[in-house]
């Protein structure tokens, strides 16, 4: 096979993606549902949207009747929240937390589907200091659910990424000394026992608005990139989202809680900001959010926890008219209170896999979800492919191809002479193929395209 640039056939990637895409283990997509606002729809209302728009998980910030029983028989799952002023009284006293489930959680329970309950949020920044409160708070629910036979019903607390001492490189992961042993171990040994898992806040927009000399932009939204590799592990990360949620699972493997499961119970990017809020725009909130989803429904875990799907609650369905702070805590919403959007992305894996063409400035084109015009592919939508390097030589190329077709079990049937993906006929190309094989058989885990340096990835389908 002579060496040439390289040329592939799209549609041998495609036809090999097919036998792989939906094998993977996808995570899922949930929204939370805020109300610092007095110009929203109501909970009828907003049930109707959830289910239009194929929505079917969400989470609050509270217990409110009026959402909890608007909810019933919708079959939406609900994440319900214990707020921070009620942690003394709950920790402290069994009757309350008591009291407390039977009149905000069995009341509701099973026509309206609670599937968690958290405990408090963001504590650890609580001006009030609640934190000493909060796994005593934890236990005291669990307890009441368990009377109540309620047990199902998963415990946690969302801790922001504050918590962490060290957050780069990921590897480096690690709680801030002050919070391990009051209030870490504990809670994630609760987590353990009662087989829940840890709830994180991650807001890659606050990382890149204060760095936006040094960190990437398209690192930020999932775009393509060189990526970053973690000088510790030696990782590469294409996402500064999946790099921060591998800093958490880094920090609980050293104080041994590497078991621990993780739900992004908010993330998100505001669509408009103060002029000192770099970054904050609809097209990058589209490309965020957008980018997000298609990773979540189609991609699988993090670099560190590959076979972990990833599951996130994307902030927030509507824009906040009453919140304090920015003019960028008012507009993380994906839909106006009129039930507009804010801007066109994919919610659902139907949407993803059959979007329609819509109008575009006048013109009928597809609206990718990276926020910019242009056609997308149904089967290429939020994946990733392996390619060769044409810069390492044939020697490298031919013993990475060996060792894919062979040892590691890549189907190279295709690239056998005559076969249909042959053509064409140069050694960087059968590299890609081979390489595309075995990485997709990996269920694209980290390092699964590399060979040597020989391979890398991309995120966009290779041109034909």
């Amino acid at each position: 096979m002579a060496m040439a640039s390289f040329t592939f056939s799209l549609s041998c990637f495609l036809v090999l993606l097919s036998f792989f895409v939906f094998a993977d283990a996808a995570g899922i997509i949930g929204i939370n549902y805020g109300r610092v606002a007095n110009d929203l729809p109501t909970p009828d209302k907003v049930v109707e949207l959830l289910k239009s728009q194929g929505i079917n998980r969400i989470k609050l910030y509270d217990t409110d009747s009026t959402v909890l029983t608007a909810l019933a028989n919708s079959g939406i799952s609900v994440v319900v929240a214990l707020p921070n002023e009620l942690l003394a009284s709950t920790a402290t006293d069994q009757s309350f937390a008591d009291k407390w489930v039977q009149a905000n959680i069995s009341q509701y329970y099973p026509k309206t589907q609670i599937e968690a309950i958290a405990v408090g949020n963001e504590v650890f920044v609580d001006p009030k200091n609640t934190t000493k409160f909060l796994v005593p708070a934890m236990k005291n629910v669990y307890n009441s659910l368990v009377k109540l036979n309620l047990s199902s019903i998963k415990i946690s607390s969302p801790i922001a990424l504050s918590a962490l001492q060290n957050s780069y490189p990921s590897s480096a992961g690690s709680f801030k000394p002050e919070l391990i042993e009051p209030v870490m171990k504990p809670m994630l040994e609760f987590l353990r026992q009662s087989n829940s898992y840890l709830m994180i806040n991650a807001y890659p927009f606050f990382a890149y608005s204060a760095n936006s000399k040094e960190i990437s932009l398209d690192y930020t939204l999932f775009k393509e990139n060189p990526g970053v590799v973690d000088s510790g592990n030696g990782l590469k990360y294409y996402s500064l989202l999946e790099a921060q949620l591998d800093a958490v699972f880094a920090a609980m493997s050293a104080i041994q809680y590497s078991d621990i499961k993780m739900v992004v119970t908010e993330t998100g990017w505001p669509s408009l900001g103060d002029e000192n809020e770099i970054g904050a725009s609809e097209e990058n909130a589209a490309s965020y959010n957008g980018n997000l989803v298609n990773r979540v429904l189609t991609g699988n875990g993090t670099p560190l926890r590959p076979q972990d799907p990833l599951n996130v609650y994307l902030f927030a369905l509507f824009n906040e008219n009453q919140k304090p702070g920015p003019t960028s805590e008012r507009n993380y919403g994906l839909f106006y209170p009129n039930e507009q959007k804010v801007y066109n992305i994919p919610l659902t894996l139907k949407e993803l896999e059959n979007r329609q063409s819509t109008p575009v400035n006048g013109n009928k084109s597809e609206v990718p979800v990276n926020g910019t015009s242009g056609e997308v592919s149904k089967t290429s939508v939020g994946q990733t492919w392996c390619v060769a390097s044409g810069n390492v030589g044939t020697d490298k190329l031919q013993d990475a191809i060996d060792y894919a077709c062979g040892e590691g079990g890549a189907d190279c049937r295709p690239i056998q002479p005559g076969a249909t993906c042959y053509n064409p006929n140069t050694l960087e190309a059968h590299a890609s193929y081979a390489f595309n094989s075995y990485y997709q058989k990996k269920a694209r885990g980290a390092g699964t395209c590399d060979f040597g340096g020989a391979a890398y990835v991309v995120t966009q389908p290779p041109s034909k």
